[in-house]
């Protein structure tokens, strides 16, 4: 019994967050979607992308139940999986991740939680694992990278919430004045530990 509870239970987070992932996409430009919104290029649809393509090699091949589609290249210098081109578009890579869902839930659903795997980029010994391994290993993938969304869609635009029943209207005053409470906090503090710095080196002199 606690077998089929801690499938379902884990199953059912990993359908949450892959909806809270693909809702930080939602009433975006094409640009806003793509575009890096970090140093190393992070992007919002690119991780859509990049967990689709984890999500069907993880749930796929490692259960010998490989993709019925092609699979883009992943984990290449280029970062290829983690961004998309001008020739992809944002339904087409939207619905191979919704298609990969109903790939992956079938396999879910049809082995047991100690169900053999073996992930061949993994090292030894920890390449031959399990249905359960996985399941908890691509759940962090996910709300990983479903966090890094929620930072880059705060920074396009001001929205926040795992998903749609938790957004709010944004009160930018409101919002204003919070930060600049933090502020205050983070450059009283700072003030006050130059000081005992000083002082105390002027003490142990």
């Amino acid at each position: 019994m606690i077998d089929e509870f801690a499938k379902g239970h884990l199953h059912g987070r990993l359908r949450r967050d892959r909806e809270a992932l693909l809702w930080k996409l939602d009433g975006l430009s094409e640009y806003d979607a793509r575009r890096p919104l970090t140093a190393t290029g992070t992007n919002l649809l690119g991780l859509v992308k990049h967990v689709a393509s984890v999500e069907a090699r993880y749930f796929g091949e490692v259960f010998d139940r490989p993709s019925p589609e092609p699979l883009c290249r992943w984990q290449d210098s280029d970062g290829g999986d983690l961004w998309a081109t001008e020739d992809e578009s944002r339904d087409q890579l939207i619905g191979f991740y919704r298609r990969t869902w109903e790939h992956s839930d079938a396999t879910i659903s049809e082995l047991a939680i100690d169900a053999p795997g073996h992930v061949p980029w993994w090292p030894e010994p920890y390449a031959d694992t399990n249905l359960f391994a996985v399941l908890v290993h691509v759940l962090g993938e996910t709300v990983r990278h479903a966090g890094h969304a929620d930072i880059l869609r705060e920074g396009v635009d001001g929205r926040t919430g795992m998903r749609p029943e938790h957004e709010t209207q944004i009160d930018g005053e409101a919002r204003a004045a919070y930060r600049a409470k933090i502020e205050q906090a983070a450059r009283s503090a700072a003030s006050v530990k130059a000081w005992s710095d000083v002082n105390g080196a002027q003490v142990e002199a």
